[in-house]
This record gives C-alpha cells, sequence and structure tokens, in this order.
C-alpha cells in the first residue's frame, strides 16, 4: 500500500504560514503523496478585525516567526491586521484551492504558498475575492480564476466535501487546531501533531516512512 500523508491546515492560519517551508519540502518527495485537506477552520462565522483580535494575532506572528524565520512584514501589519472592521475569513482563499484542485490539482501547493505570502509578505487581503482572482490570474491559473469567480455548483460542491473529509479526520483524532498531519499507509492511519512542522525535515520524513514509532 502507497503513503499517503494528509495535511490539515487553513489559508489563513500563522503557524501554518510557519510550516510552510517543511510542507513544501513534503511536496516535493516522491515515496508518498501529499493531500491538502482544508479544513475550514476560520471559514464563515462574521468575525471582522479589531485592535484586540490584530494585537492577538501580531503576538502570535512574533512567536512564529522566531520559531520558524518566517517573515511577517510591516506591510501585513498595516495593510491586514490594521484594517479594523474588514473580514477575517478564510473562505475565499479556501475556495479558490478548490479552484485550483479541479482546474490543476498538481499545482495547489504551490497556489497556498502564493496566498499565504501575499497576505503575510505582501500585506494583501486574501479574504477579498477580487484580490484572490487577481493573484490566481498572475500565477497563470486562469481557469480556477474563472471558477472562483463563478463558484459554480460543481466547485462549491467539491469545496464543502474537501472540507467535510477534513473536518471528519480532524474528529477522529481529536485534533483541536491546525497544521497536523496524518498519514495513511500499510500499517493504518497515525497523527502527527503540528509541531512534527517546526523541527528537522528528516526527521519527519523518517517518521512517515514509519522509522519511527508510530503514535
Amino acid at each position: 500500500m502507497s503513503t499517503t500523508v494528509t495535511y490539515l491546515f487553513d489559508p489563513l492560519c500563522g503557524w501554518c504560514y510557519g510550516a510552510s517551508p517543511v510542507v513544501q519540502k513534503l511536496g516535493q518527495q516522491s515515496a508518498f503523496t501529499l493531500e491538502l485537506a482544508p479544513t475550514g477552520l476560520f471559514a464563515g462565522g462574521g468575525r471582522t478585525m479589531d485592535a484586540d483580535f490584530a494585537a492577538y494575532a501580531w503576538s502570535n506572528d512574533l512567536r512564529i516567526a522566531k520559531l520558524t524565520g518566517q517573515r511577517f512584514t510591516e506591510a501585513y501589519r498595516q495593510n491586514v491586521l490594521g484594517r479594523h472592521g474588514s473580514r477575517f475569513d478564510s473562505a475565499t482563499a479556501t475556495l479558490a484551492l478548490a479552484a485550483v484542485a479541479l482546474t490543476e490539482p498538481a499545482r495547489e501547493l504551490e497556489t497556498l504558498k502564493v496566498l499565504q505570502e501575499a497576505r503575510y509578505v505582501q500585506g494583501l487581503d486574501t479574504c477579498d475575492t477580487t484580490v484572490v482572482g487577481q493573484l490566481l490570474r498572475d500565477q497563470g491559473l486562469t481557469d480556477a480564476a474563472h471558477r472562483l469567480a463563478a463558484a459554480d455548483a460543481e466547485l462549491l460542491a467539491a469545496n464543502a466535501a474537501r472540507i467535510g473529509q477534513a473536518q471528519a479526520l480532524m474528529r477522529t483524532f481529536g485534533v483541536q487546531g491546525v497544521p497536523a498531519l496524518v498519514v495513511t499507509d500499510a500499517h493504518g492511519r497515525r497523527l502527527l501533531r503540528g509541531n512534527a512542522l517546526y523541527g528537522d525535515v528528516d526527521q519527519l520524513l523518517g517518521d512517515i516512512a514509519g522509522a519511527w514509532a508510530s503514535q
């Protein structure tokens, strides 16, 4: 049986952005298949940015930057966290990833990185459909951009199915937050918690391969 590594994440999760360098390396491996599983953790709910939430997010971001070396720029702090009253909702970015999965699935992981860096480095509002659509077009993902703008029934159903499957995995393993990995292989399924994505890549690859004792 081949090995599949399912990556539980949300495109607005700062810790998931912190894990991005390791996740990108996982996507380059030929020994297993990396499957993206957006959880919808920050999709919907009507949350908006305010001073308290912005301060909480920035303090978290500083911790992530210190641990991982990932950049959280002043442009992000001013134009995203500083836009009080703007939406904090990953629904658009999550739907965009579903559109890429339907049109050019091999580029979904790359697109996640583009969306994350657009927010945390460029300071763009990736909760905005127009902004996300332009990011897709800039990457040559024209079909995905069209699908996102139209949001047809097939795309909405695919997106809902992906989120449902991810949330079912979270319930199965008692996962409360993201990022996290679920490894499926000949030995069954096991959870690797998010902190595995901030350590030694070779050790993580060994764990995925079963060289370390599974949980």
